[in-house]
């Protein structure tokens, strides 16, 4: 059976795609019920202008598929803009003529995000859960021992409690040199769909672009970045919208400036537009216990502009991991209600954009998939998303029948 989207006013459904060299392919995507996908340029470096012909081709590439190129992500900022230091005329100029050539090839939602150095941090790839699925996990004792006996950061070990610096010597200690290298790599070199090779002395190098940074300064980069951008953002009838820290809480002594629902706020203070919004993503806001993800859809709903649906189970420990979609610390029940209701509210009042793109955030690696674990990005296997997608359609299609009858 399918569900009538425009009946039940329903979300479209969304898949992430990493470009020709993911190995899930468009008609597994199909397949899955979804028909948007969100997709980035990831051959083309940060910093340096979207062509309009790579846009084409790509877009071209998912419609042949019978698919619609429904959000980019993303569409980097480069570190440069992030620090406040460098070229950042001609920085500003690629981003806003990649937002142009992009509205003319009528793809009008941009994912980004300001987090400095990594996009996201997990210290466990292969977390085997009890049914034998692969899942994903963040332990702040095995990430002190990157930061400290790895990475050898200054002043790291302040950041933790005598009892987990014991705990990560302890643990780094009882790994052999080959377990230790491919820990390391697990860390820094783990950004989906690109390799950038990177090593303990690049991401050294790294940090200290950002040693006299503070949140303030962040923010004020920030600030800046919008200042530049969200008026083409207006202009061409695009929307920004950015993501959350991942996880949201500071690593690596870097500060985090989109992690909870005052730094939303301050976001969208920041310039008060509706082309200034979020993407709402579930799993990351739902590693802090402080995050109210149900009010922060209902307080922010009317610039969200994309969606990411997972959960996390949080752990005393201050661990935590991606459970089902349905599970963990996350009330789906009550997110999902409140992103339709945003979707009536929208519809109502007539908006243009009143239909939110989602897609399941991260899925557990299992079934078939347990077979080919070299060829699947960490988070992103297309059986566990396609249930995590079954799921969420279920969820979502009980609650307009339940509302509709």
């Amino acid at each position: 059976m399918t569900v009538d989207t425009e009946t039940y006013n329903l979300p479209e459904e969304g898949f992430r795609w990493f470009g020709p060299g993911d190995p899930v392919p468009l008609s597994y995507i199909r397949q899955a019920g979804a028909s948007g996908v969100f997709t980035s340029l990831h051959q083309i470096p940060y910093g340096e202008l979207w062509p309009r012909e790579a846009i084409r081709e790509r877009k071209a590439m998912l419609e042949a598929a019978g698919l619609r190129w429904s959000v980019v992500e993303s569409l980097p900022v480069h570190e440069a803009i992030k620090t406040g230091r460098g070229n950042l005329k001609t920085l500003f100029a690629n981003y806003t003529q990649s937002l142009r050539n992009l509205a003319e090839e009528n793809i009008h939602t941009i994912i980004y995000n300001f987090m400095p150095v990594l996009d996201w941090v997990r210290t466990e790839m292969r977390m085997v859960l009890p049914e034998g699925a692969i899942s994903m996990k963040y332990d702040p004792v095995h990430f002190a021992a990157f930061e400290i006996h790895a990475l050898q950061r200054p002043g790291a070990e302040a950041d933790y409690s005598a009892e987990q610096r014991e705990q990560a010597a302890t643990w780094w200690n009882s790994l052999n040199d080959e377990a230790r290298e491919t820990y390391i790599q697990s860390i820094i070199d783990v950004f989906p769909g690109c390799k950038w090779g990177l090593s303990l002395d690049d991401l050294r190098e790294m940090l200290a672009q950002y040693k006299e940074t503070s949140t303030d300064a962040l923010r004020t980069n920030l600030s800046r970045f919008l200042d530049a951008v969200i008026p083409t953002t207006e202009e061409v009838g695009a929307r920004m919208a950015v993501h959350p820290d991942d996880p949201p809480f500071p690593v690596l002594g870097l500060p985090r400036i989109v992690s909870t629902a005052d730094d939303v706020e301050v976001l969208f203070n920041m310039a008060d537009s509706p082309a200034n919004g979020l993407c709402f993503c579930a799993g990351s806001f739902s590693a802090r216990d402080d995050n109210d993800l149900p009010d922060m859809m209902k307080r922010f709903g009317p610039r969200i502009h994309a969606v990411h649906l997972r959960s996390t189970q949080r752990l005393p420990d201050g661990s935590f991991y991606e459970a089902g979609h349905l599970g963990g610390s996350v009330d789906m029940y009550a997110l999902v209600k409140n992103l339709l209701s945003e979707q009536d509210r929208r519809k109502a009042e007539g908006r243009a954009d009143w239909q939110i793109t989602l897609r399941p955030d991260h899925g557990h690696v299992m079934m078939d998939d347990l077979a080919k674990p070299e060829g699947i990005t960490p988070g992103y296997s297309c059986i566990g998303r396609t249930r995590g997608l079954a799921e969420l359609r279920g969820l979502m299609y009980g609650i307009r029948r339940s509302e509709n009858g």
